[in-house]
């Protein structure tokens, strides 16, 4: 992990799920229990529950409604925000994020979150872990009708937050997100080894990779 050259860097951006929060949460809920209870309150088999979700999944991924309880209430005709609640005590920070956080604010940096998060689920485990106090602003992509996978939510952040691309940091543990990031300028980005604390660390491709948070904190 190379030192972060901090002097150059005023803006701090940081996604929430996978990179703040353990990703376990909603790898659990999408991948384990979502079947489970569409299969047990639409009376179908737990297999005929994952045939029928895992082309809606495929179709949907890296839009917006991918990130959309409306959306998924709606389609699966389940109470999507309820069954979110049923494991919530799954919610959990990942090592060291609060000592990175409390130190870059310290430090004077300007530290916004940007997540493709629903503001229903934001609520949620903003409820569970206290992140708001380190924030200047929470902004959920779909505040501005785009995904961070997609150009024009960089456009939308930039006239809302005015903040300058070069001079900026910021982390994701998707690799889509970090390349459109990249597209629009952004000139520090580092990618999230192990998002989900329970599955194999990720190949991070070309992008620098966050293990330890403290490390992050040398020459701040």
């Amino acid at each position: 992990m190379p030192v972060l050259p901090w002097s150059t860097i005023d803006t701090v951006l940081l996604d929430m799920d996978g990179t703040l929060l353990d990703l376990h949460y909603d790898n659990r809920f999408w991948l384990q229990h979502l079947p489970q209870r569409y299969a047990e309150l639409h009376g179908v088999s737990r297999a005929m529950a994952e045939l029928e979700l895992r082309p809606l999944f495929e179709q949907h991924a890296g839009t917006l409604n991918w990130y959309c309880l409306d959306f998924w209430s709606r389609e699966l005709r389940l109470p999507i925000r309820e069954l979110k609640l049923e494991i919530a005590d799954l919610i959990a920070l990942k090592p060291d994020a609060d000592t990175f956080l409390a130190a870059i604010r310290k430090a004077g940096k300007r530290v916004v979150m940007i997540t493709n998060a629903h503001r229903d689920s934001l609520s949620l485990k903003l409820e569970r872990v206290e992140l708001a106090p380190y924030f200047e602003r929470l902004i959920s992509s779909h505040d501005y009708g785009y995904p961070k996978e997609s150009p024009q939510f960089w456009d939308a952040l930039q006239a809302d937050i005015g903040f300058e691309p070069a001079r900026s940091l910021f982390i994701d543990d998707t690799l889509a997100i970090l390349r459109s990031a990249r597209q629009f300028g952004v000139g520090h980005l580092l990618a999230v080894r192990q998002p989900d604390s329970r599955a194999e660390p990720r190949d991070t491709q070309e992008f620098t990779a966050v293990e330890d948070y403290r490390e992050l904190l040398e020459g701040l």
